[in-house]
C-alpha cells in the first residue's frame, strides 16, 4: 500500500515532533511517540495525522477508548477524512457500518498509482482480472455463446488490468474510477474509448439505459459497503443478456464487514440475495480468492450475474 498520508499542521515545531514521533513508532516505542504527538497537538490542536497516529498507538496499546477518542478528533478536524478515520471507528465498533469517504479512496488510490501494479500484482498476487475472465468464459461457454462483447464498463478500472485481460473479447472499453492519477494511467494504456473519473454509482447513472453488453468490477467492490444500489444501476444499464462480473472479499458471517484492511466483506448469502433483488440472474458464484495478504490467499468470491 502507499506510503502514510500526511497533512501538515502548518506549524513547523509541531510538524518536525510529528516527525520524530514516527521515527519512535517505527522504532517501537510507542509511549515515547504517543507523548510527542500530544506535543505536536498542543501546538496544534486541529492537527490531523497527529491525532490519526496517535489514535492507532492507542489502539495498538490497547487503549480501546483513548483510541477511539482520537480517531473521532482526526475525524472532526479533516471534514473529508482523507485518513479514513471513521473507517477506523468502525472496525472498533464506535461507529455503524457505513459507505467509505469518497476523499479517501481518492486520496489512498492517487497515492498508490505510481506503484499500484507492481504492489498489486508483485507482492499481493492480485489475480482478479484472470479470475473474472475466466468465470465470464465458463457463463458463455455454459449458454452456447461467445465472450465476445461489443461494449463494456470497467468500474473501479484503476491502471487497466481488468481492460488488459478482456481486450480481445471487447469492442469498446468505458473505464471509471474515482482516482484522476489511476485515470491517467489508464488512459496510457491505449484500451480504453473512454474514461471518467467518477465512483461506481456515478459512473453506471451517467449510462443510459441497456447501453452495456458487459460490466465488470474487479477488486473494486471491496470499497462499497452496500451493494443494491450498485447492483441495480448495472442491472438498468445492461443490455438482455449482458453480463455483470465482479470480486469481492467474504466471510463466514452474515451480511458485510469491514476488514482488517479497511475493506468490505460481503457474505455470499448477501451476494446472492442482492443481485437477485437488483433484477438480475446469479448465474457463477465461487469461491475465489483475488489477493494475498500476509502471505495468505484472502477469503473472496467471485460473482456473474446476466441480465435476462
Amino acid at each position: 500500500m502507499p506510503a502514510r498520508f500526511f497533512l501538515s499542521s502548518g506549524d513547523l515545531m509541531a510538524d518536525r515532533r510529528f516527525e520524530f514521533a514516527r521515527d519512535l513508532q517505527l522504532k517501537g516505542d510507542l509511549p515515547a511517540a504517543a507523548d510527542l504527538l500530544m506535543q505536536a497537538i498542543e501546538l496544534a490542536p486541529n492537527f490531523t495525522s497527529a491525532w490519526f497516529t496517535l489514535a492507532g498507538i492507542r489502539e495498538e496499546l490497547g487503549e480501546h477508548d483513548a483510541a477511539v477518542a482520537a480517531f473521532r478528533q482526526a475525524q472532526i478536524s479533516d471534514s473529508n477524512d482523507r485518513h479514513g478515520a471513521g473507517l477506523r471507528l468502525m472496525r472498533l465498533g464506535a461507529e455503524p457500518l457505513a459507505g467509505m469517504p469518497q476523499a479517501y479512496v481518492q486520496t489512498l488510490f492517487d497515492q498508490y498509482a505510481p506503484r499500484f501494479e507492481s504492489s498489486l500484482v508483485g507482492d499481493l498476487g492480485y489475480r482478479g482480472p484472470a479470475l473474472l475472465f475466466k468465470a465470464v468464459l465458463s457463463v458463455r461457454s455454459a449458454v452456447r455463446k461467445p465472450a465476445f462483447f461489443k461494449r463494456a464498463i470497467d468500474l473501479g478500472c484503476g491502471t487497466g488490468l481488468a481492460a488488459s485481460a478482456f481486450a480481445r473479447s471487447v469492442d469498446h472499453f468505458i473505464g471509471v474510477d474515482l482516482s484522476p492519477r489511476m485515470i491517467e494511467r489508464a488512459r496510457a494504456t491505449g484500451l480504453y474509448a473512454e474514461l471518467e473519473v467518477a465512483d461506481m454509482l456515478q459512473g453506471l447513472r451517467a449510462r443510459v439505459d441497456a447501453s452495456a453488453d458487459l460490466i465488470l468490477a474487479a477488486d473494486a467492490m471491496v470499497y462499497v459497503a452496500d451493494l443494491a444500489p450498485v447492483l441495480k444501476e448495472a442491472a438498468r444499464v445492461l443490455a438482455s443478456g449482458g453480463l455483470l462480473a465482479f470480486t469481492t472479499e467474504t466471510h463466514d458471517g452474515e451480511g458485510v464487514v469491514i476488514g482488517k484492511g479497511l475493506r468490505y466483506a460481503h457474505a455470499a448469502a448477501y451476494v446472492r440475495a442482492e443481485v437477485e433483488s437488483a433484477g438480475l440472474e446469479l448465474s457463477l458464484l465461487e469461491d475465489r480468492s483475488a489477493r494475498n495478504e500476509d502471505e495468505a490467499p484472502v477469503p473472496g468470491l467471485v460473482a456473474v450475474a446476466a441480465k435476462t
